[in-house]
């Protein structure tokens, strides 16, 4: 079984064995965005202010603006001085971007998202997007499937989506009537995700299962060529194919069936945003998207949720997890990022959680504040380390 970032499980983390790192400030750009993002990031700095001060290692935040809040600063979403801040750092941790639906015809929010955060893919070459699924079993009466359709094997799933090709990088242009979108990939394009699920999938139940529509699309068949040439270097993986549209299906019909799911750009954003609503919470899902050349981003996978922005309610899961994907693929602190895992575990298993994890029906838990969840989380690590 995995964790909720994807990662195998393994035993708790036993202090008696942890190593003594030496202490030295790891260098983080903070974009903590609009709506909510504040809010679930202060959390999320919280918890690594306690991992440094358990493992020896200090954090050097740098907070710069992103989206509206860019805007607001500078006039645009991604401010120059934002990107030279992340060039300056080690990884960034980012929240979440965008304004209210019915104000996107405002220049503040007007493709805000889009030149975020796909300039940020642009610029780091975001190229591989990792987006967990993992049920809670404590928590499965939150899943919209029924417990017949998950069975006991439960969901555990792992989208590695190729995140800087496809439809959405290719040329956009309207002719009068016309409307047309291009759709390239090039062979490097596709290897480097591909094979990034092959590695993980060593790791995990060891089956890959590549999703592409090549009953129709050139560029699926590139994708197909492609996938068979590297699982040749994985003889212990299992691999099989899948057209999108039955992916769908099978996501809500039989979600045990996959392991890591690899697929191009904009088959991975539709079907992981489908996946992420199984665990019952989009509070939940955290994300990686990780570059070329050493440079990786961690956000939650929802969104700014502007109707609950300073209410103090929303859930900072996600982005706890997704700063827990940060100490693994950034900075190699591998204990330290399965002690957040389960803090944030044993944090929900006890009782204590946000309002969008609450069954009103039963008579349960009260709901917790954000910063109460971050606390209880921070209070969890520290017992876990025998603080």
């Amino acid at each position: 079984q995995t964790l909720a970032t994807g990662h195998p499980r393994s035993q708790s983390p036993n202090p008696a064995m942890r190593r003594a790192l030496p202490r030295f400030a790891r260098r983080v750009a903070v974009l903590p965005g609009d709506g909510i993002g504040p809010e679930i990031m202060q959390e999320a700095t919280k918890v690594l202010t306690s991992v440094g001060k358990i493992y020896g290692t200090a954090f050097d935040f740098h907070h710069a603006p992103v989206g509206g809040a860019g805007f607001d600063a500078s006039g645009s979403h991604l401010p120059d001085a934002t990107l030279e801040t992340c060039k300056s750092c080690e990884a960034i941790l980012f929240g979440s971007v965008g304004g209210p639906p019915d104000a996107q015809h405002e220049a503040k929010w007007q493709d805000c998202e889009k030149n975020s955060v796909l300039g940020l893919r642009k610029t780091f070459g975001l190229g591989v997007n990792l987006r967990p699924t993992t049920l809670y079993p404590f928590l499965g009466h939150l899943c919209p499937l029924k417990p017949s359709v998950i069975g006991t094997d439960g969901v555990d799933i792992l989208m590695v989506r190729e995140l800087v090709g496809g439809i959405y990088f290719g040329k956009h242009e309207t002719d009068g009537d016309v409307a047309r979108d291009v759709l390239e990939y090039t062979a490097d394009q596709i290897r480097r995700p591909v094979r990034f699920a092959f590695d993980a999938a060593r790791l995990r139940k060891k089956h890959v299962t590549v999703v592409d529509k090549a009953n129709v699309l050139d560029s699926s068949r590139l994708w197909r060529r492609v996938a068979r040439e590297v699982a040749g270097d994985y003889p212990d993986v299992t691999m099989d194919f899948m057209y999108v549209d039955n992916a769908a299906m099978q996501l809500i019909q039989h979600p045990s069936f996959f392991d890591v799911v690899v697929t191009e750009n904009m088959f991975g954003d539709i079907l992981s945003d489908a996946a992420s609503v199984l665990p019952g919470s989009l509070g939940l899902a955290p994300s990686a998207s990780l570059g070329e050349t050493g440079m990786h981003m961690y956000e939650p996978s929802g969104g700014s949720a502007p109707d609950i922005a300073g209410k103090g309610v929303a859930n900072p899961v996600g982005q706890i997890l997704s700063a827990a994907m940060m100490l693994r693929f950034s900075f190699q602190m591998e204990e330290a990022a399965l002690a957040v895992e389960k803090a944030v575990e044993e944090t929900l298993k006890s009782g204590v959680r946000t309002g969008d994890l609450l069954d009103y029906s039963e008579q349960g838990p009260k709901a917790v504040g954000t910063a109460d969840m971050g606390d209880a989380i921070v209070e969890q690590l520290a017992k876990l380390a025998g603080k």
